[in-house]
């Protein structure tokens, strides 16, 4: 395990995890942001791409554990992306669809930026989230973040405006009052 808030654990994903993953990302509704569900074979990619993360950033995207039935119900976490000429930390979160409007995103969001102020030391975070994702962007706004910019990325064949949100660090003492974390170690 990662972290622990009131209700999520989150922990590494394993192989284990492709069935409860491919539930969320192979989902056409839940991946509308990305213009449409992942095949199986892009499925194993991303689960692939956290497994490198984890052993060279020391982070990626972690399996969100509901504490009360032990379901896998999405995924959040930290990981580098490359925005123009830079590499900057963004906090990520992706729920099954059943989930939704739970407050999980955000209480795994403030978790991770929690983390990722405490135990990464970073002095900001940032969250990239396309222009037609409005509960997306709420997370982040609940999350203590700003829109910085705007940016276009070229996805799947199309260009996909986004807005960049960030935290800095002073945000910490904002959000520390909702959740509770807790460091696995």
């Amino acid at each position: 395990m990662i972290l622990e808030t009131e209700r999520l654990l989150l922990r590494k994903m394993t192989q284990t995890d492709y069935p409860a993953l491919a539930a969320i990302i192979q989902d056409d509704q839940t991946m509308y942001a990305y213009e449409g569900a992942f095949d199986d074979k892009e499925t194993q990619e991303w689960l692939d791409r956290q497994f490198v993360r984890y052993k060279e950033d020391g982070f990626g995207l972690w399996a969100a554990i509901h504490k009360d039935n032990g379901e896998m119900i999405g995924q959040a976490g930290l990981t580098w992306q490359k925005i123009g000429d830079e590499e900057i930390p963004e906090i990520g979160y992706l729920l099954n669809r059943e989930w939704w409007g739970s407050g999980f995103a955000t209480e795994a969001a403030i978790a991770c930026k929690q983390y990722a102020f405490e135990q990464l030391g970073f002095c900001e975070v940032f969250s990239i989230v396309r222009n037609n994702n409005i509960p997306s962007m709420n997370v982040a706004i609940r999350n203590g973040m700003l829109i910085r910019r705007k940016i276009i990325k070229h996805y799947r064949g199309l260009d996909m405006p986004h807005y960049i949100f960030r935290a800095p660090l002073e945000t910490r003492i904002n959000t520390n009052k909702m959740i509770k974390m807790r460091l696995i170690t």
